[in-house]
């Protein structure tokens, strides 16, 4: 073969090689195909937009290659480097007037969005015969656009989507990404195009070796860039770490978690940002960006991702004990969504989108489905149950429903069972019974005390495994037993009881009994809220998940001894709930004649302490107020000490920061 046979240009190489590796988006180019060869019922605009890194550059590149092989004149523009005169534009894009056939292309059109109605009134009806034009940004076309008749025929919106994991697993494919790796690079790029080709240009050796794909501080320098752009200020910085951890974000979220910031600034700056989907509990980011955030912050700034999320854990469990009822249901799955990639968590729970729902109570119009649902997976005796339940306790079911689709998939019950046992709920059901015969045997229940039981949780598609109402439930159940007076056990009930044993080892325990119910068993597991109240349950339940770090004399690590002071406090007026508290296992207690009592005595020394440290006595007044003088709730406090809550919640973290390192050093050394 000849020289000139076998030369071919480095850009002809470069359209080759984004063939090959070009995935997806087949209905947006076979669009654009047609209106390049002609067709009279194609588009003339095309208006690509969404979130950074979702390929929108790709697919804009990919549609020049087909034009420019199409023999078509190209005028490409990028909108970050276009003039703000609309004369200059003119004059940068002249051929797209003059020359037939030409294809305007005007990629980050986000930039110079301000042209927008200046292009479609007076520079685009000009257009040269036979031109095409093909605008990419991150934000939708104004409406007036897409809702205008003139338009309507003419100009073609496509928003694009995250790749489905079979477009994704394709993509790796083509990179060589070993198979073994391409799980920990989907999880991370959640479908994202952008992190998917930087995984794919990192290569296997790039992916790491870590359960999580952890990327190179230059993969996650570009993917910031791509998926943020630039961030204005420090305080904007932070309120990007709150996305990243938190489940949903709301400017109330914001303002406490960072008092001294300007939150509703914040808040319509995030709700701007392209990645970023409103819902009416809050702010959610794309997957792709809430990883990137994440994994950045970690690689940036450990000790910050830290603390952050301890203050929002803190505001999760202040929320628990003080927000109205209504507001509490969703608190312990945002709580735990912090600490989701835990290994016991992992276990547990599951964040999937796939197959998100939302409960309502039942409705007599739901009973029927709800009987069928039980009867599919439990048989005709569980289906019986149900229907007693359903007329004794009908507040105790929640009827789920997909967010896609409306359909109703599951239905949970969580019972309220008070003491003395009912004689006819012992008769009729083997579980529930089993339930008082544990209590009998081992802390029997006394007068004003009860019980909760999630008796059923039935899911046909997905029937006792992992899954959104699953977790919606038991966040449900753990917000009833905070909130509940007198509550002495809550109980589970799966039919694998082995599985389950071993995903709630650590959190509930197994009572031994196989209650019969039909032709099947069940396994019933407990925890005693008299001996662990929830709140305690809860830190245990995450300081459990920390990776061990430096433990203290005792055994407890930093974090640990921190979640137990928190504790301690909040319970520092209830005796018995402060006796259950995990600083009473620590060093400081171990030789204390009366540990309740003396332990009451130095927490509250040690605060009144810290008045003489630098800033101390701002700190000392707050955790005062919001702890020992019986103010209701911390917002009561606030208003004791005349402040505004974002003020008296700084005072409050500097204050609780203060008096765990000092407390933290005792137990480490000794009283001084």
């Amino acid at each position: 073969m000849g020289m000139g046979a076998a030369m071919v240009s480095v850009g002809e190489r470069l359209s080759r090689a984004r063939t090959r590796a070009f995935v997806g988006r087949d209905e947006e180019l076979g669009c654009f195909e047609r209106a390049l060869a002609g067709d009279p019922q194609a588009p003339f605009a095309f208006y690509v937009c969404g979130p950074g890194g979702i390929g929108k550059s790709t697919l804009l590149r990919c549609m020049a290659d087909r034009a420019r092989a199409a023999g078509r004149l190209l005028v490409e523009l990028d909108g970050r480097f276009v003039s703000r005169d609309p004369a200059e534009f003119e004059r940068a894009a002249g051929p797209f007037l003059d020359v037939a056939g030409t294809v305007l292309f005007v990629d980050s059109f986000e930039h110079s969005q301000w042209l927008e109605s200046w292009l479609w009134q007076h520079f685009l009806p000009r257009a040269a015969d036979g031109a095409l034009v093909v605008l990419g940004g991150r934000q939708t076309p104004q409406p007036q656009w897409t809702t205008d008749p003139a338009w309507s025929g003419l100009l073609h919106v496509t928003e694009l989507q995250p790749f489905s994991e079979e477009q994704s697993r394709s993509l790796l494919a083509a990179a060589q990404i070993r198979p073994e790796l391409r799980d920990r690079v989907l999880r991370f790029a959640a479908g994202n195009p952008l992190a998917l080709s930087l995984a794919a240009a990192a290569g296997s050796a790039g992916c790491g070796s870590e359960a999580i794909w952890a990327p190179s501080a230059d993969v996650l320098r570009t993917l910031l860039a791509g998926l943020i752009g630039d961030v204005p200020s420090a305080a904007h910085r932070r309120a990007l770490e709150v996305v990243a951890q938190a489940h949903s974000t709301s400017e109330e979220l914001l303002t406490s978690v960072l008092p001294e910031e300007d939150a509703h600034l914040l808040f319509s700056w995030l709700r701007d940002l392209p990645f970023m989907e409103s819902t009416p509990r809050g702010l959610h980011p794309h997957d792709a960006a809430r990883e990137t955030l994440a994994a950045d912050l970690r690689w940036r700034a450990p000790h910050a991702f830290a603390s952050m999320r301890q203050r929002l854990a803190e505001e999760y469990l202040r929320l628990l004990r003080e927000a109205p009822e209504e507001r509490v249901w969703t608190v312990t799955d945002d709580l735990f969504h912090l600490f989701r990639e835990r290994e016991i968590l992992a276990r547990l729970r599951t964040w999937s989108r796939e197959d998100e729902v939302h409960d309502r109570p039942l409705h007599p119009d739901d009973l029927d489905a709800v009987l069928r649902m039980a009867e599919e997976t439990e048989g005709p005796a569980s289906a019986v149950l149900v229907r007693y339940w359903a007329e004794r306790q009908p507040q105790a079911f929640s009827v789920y429903r997909l967010v896609s689709t409306g359909r109703i998939v599951a239905f949970t019950t969580r019972l309220a069972l008070p003491a003395p046992a009912d004689p006819q709920d012992l008769a009729t059901d083997p579980v529930v019974a089993a339930a008082w015969a544990h209590t009998d045997a081992t802390a029997p229940v006394g007068p004003g005390e009860h019980i909760g039981i999630s008796r059923f949780t039935i899911y046909p598609e997905r029937y006792q495994v992992p899954s959104r109402v699953i977790d919606l439930s038991s966040s449900r159940a753990q917000a009833e037993s905070a909130r509940a007076r007198g509550r002495a056990y809550g109980f589970a009930v799966w039919r694998d009881a082995e599985t389950w044993g071993e995903r709630v080892k650590g959190t509930l325990d197994d009572t031994g009994a196989r209650p019969l119910v039909g032709e099947h068993t069940y396994g019933l597991f407990c925890v005693d809220w008299r001996q662990v109240p929830v709140e305690a349950w809860l830190g245990r339940f995450i300081s459990a998940t920390e990776a061990p770090a430096a433990p203290g004399p005792s055994g407890f690590s930093r974090t640990a001894f921190d979640q137990a002071v928190r504790e301690a406090l909040t319970h520092w007026r209830d005796s018995a709930a402060f006796a259950a508290c995990a600083l009473t296992r620590t060093r400081l207690a171990a030789d204390l004649a009366d540990p309740v009592g003396e332990l009451r005595a130095l927490l509250r020394q040690a605060v009144d302490d810290l008045a003489g440290a630098p800033r101390g006595v701002r700190a000392r007044e707050a955790l005062t107020a919001g702890y020992f003088s019986g103010a209701p709730t911390q917002e009561a406090a606030a208003r004791r000490l005349s402040l505004p809550y974002g003020t008296y919640r700084r005072h409050v973290r500097q204050g609780m920061d203060l008096l765990c390192e000092a407390l933290w050093q005792q137990e480490l050394h000794g009283p001084r």
